[in-house]
C-alpha cells in the first residue's frame, strides 16, 4: 500500500496499526523456525483470506462453496508441506471442480457453473499462491533464511511504499487505487532491493542477484495489492474484512504476499537455488 500525502486528507499511520503490523511480523518470523507451526500459520491465514474472498464473491450475487474450498486449500498446503503437490495437483483441482458442482447441485444452491468457478478461483488464488511460502520453507538448508528473507522483503515493500507515499507522494499510480502513488511504489522497490541485497550478501551471493530478487518480488507484491484493490472496487467495499485492527481484513493484509511469494520462489531459479518442494 502506498498512500497519498496526509496533506490532501489521507490520515497518517496510526500507532495501533504499526504495533499490530509489528506483532504479526514477529509471529510470522518466529513460526518460520518450526516448519509445522509455520504451515499451520499459513493455513490459518489462507482460511481467513478465503472467507473474505467468499464474502466479496457473495457481494456479486454468487458465493463459493466454502467447505469444498477450505478442504482443497488445506490439501494444497498439506501436499506442499510433504513435497507431493507436483504429483497430485491435477487430481486435486479435478476433485475440487466436481465437489463444487455436486454440492451446489444437490444442496439446491443453484448457479452451479458460477459457484464452481468462484470456488476454483479461490483455491488457486489463495491456496496455490500461499503454498509457495511452505515450499520456500521446505528448501533444503536455506529454507529458514530464505523464508525470512521473502517475508521481510514484502513487509518492507508495504511499509516503505506507505511511508514514502504518505510523506512524498504526489503522482497517482493507478485509478484502481487512487491513494497509491508512483513515489510510494518506487520507495517500496528501493527499500526491498536494499533489504534483499543485505540478505544475499550474508548468504555470500553477489549483490546484484539480491537486487534482482528484491525488485522482482517487490513488483509482484505491489501487483498483488493492486489486484485485491480491484476486487474490492468491483465488490464496492472499502476493506475485504475487519479481522485485523487497523489493517482491514486478512486478505487486505496478506494480498501482497500471495503474489510476492510465487515471484520470490521462481526468482530463485535464476540463481543458486533449485526449488525442490514443487517439481
Amino acid at each position: 500500500m502506498n498512500a497519498a500525502p496526509a496533506a490532501v486528507g489521507v490520515p497518517r499511520l496510526g500507532t495501533r496499526r504499526v504495533w499490530i503490523g509489528l506483532l504479526l511480523a514477529v509471529i510470522g518470523v518466529g513460526a518460520v523456525f518450526y516448519a509445522p507451526a509455520f504451515a499451520l500459520l499459513v493455513e490459518a491465514i489462507a482460511i481467513g483470506c478465503l472467507w473474505e474472498l467468499g464474502k466479496l464473491a457473495e457481494s456479486k450475487g454468487v458465493g463459493l462453496e466454502f467447505t469444498v474450498a477450505v478442504l482443497a486449500v488445506t490439501a494444497y498446503i498439506g501436499l506442499t508441506f510433504f513435497g507431493r503437490i507436483g504429483r497430485f495437483e491435477g487430481d486435486l483441482l479435478s476433485i475440487t471442480v466436481v465437489a463444487a458442482l455436486a454440492t451446489a447441485t444437490f444442496l439446491e444452491r443453484g448457479h452451479q457453473l458460477m459457484r464452481s468457478a468462484f470456488t476454483l478461483l479461490g483455491v488457486l488464488y489463495i491456496g496455490k499462491l500461499i503454498s509457495y511460502f511452505v515450499a520456500i520453507r521446505a528448501l533444503p538448508e536455506l529454507g529458514i533464511p530464505l523464508t525470512i528473507m521473502v517475508i521481510v522483503i514484502i513487509a518492507l515493500t508495504d511499509i516503505a511504499a506507505m511511508v514514502v507515499g504518505t510523506t512524498l507522494g504526489r503522482t497517482p499510480l493507478t485509478p484502481i487505487s487512487p491513494r497509491k502513488t508512483v513515489e510510494g511504489s518506487v520507495g517500496g522497490l528501493v527499500v526491498a532491493a536494499l533489504a534483499a541485497i543485505g540478505f544475499t550478501v550474508a548468504l555470500h551471493w553477489p549483490w546484484w542477484e539480491g537486487m534482482s530478487i528484491g525488485l522482482f518480488t517487490s513488483l509482484a507484491a505491489q501487483a498483488g495489492d493492486l489486484i485485491e484493490s480491484a476486487l474490492k472496487r468491483d465488490a464496492k467495499v472499502k476493506d475485504a474484512g475487519s479481522a485485523i485492527g487497523g489493517h482491514g481484513g486478512v486478505l487486505d493484509r496478506f494480498d501482497s504476499y500471495l503474489f510476492g511469494g510465487i515471484a520470490f520462489y521462481f526468482s530463485l531459479f535464476m540463481f543458486h537455488v533449485t526449488p525442490a518442494a514443487l517439481p
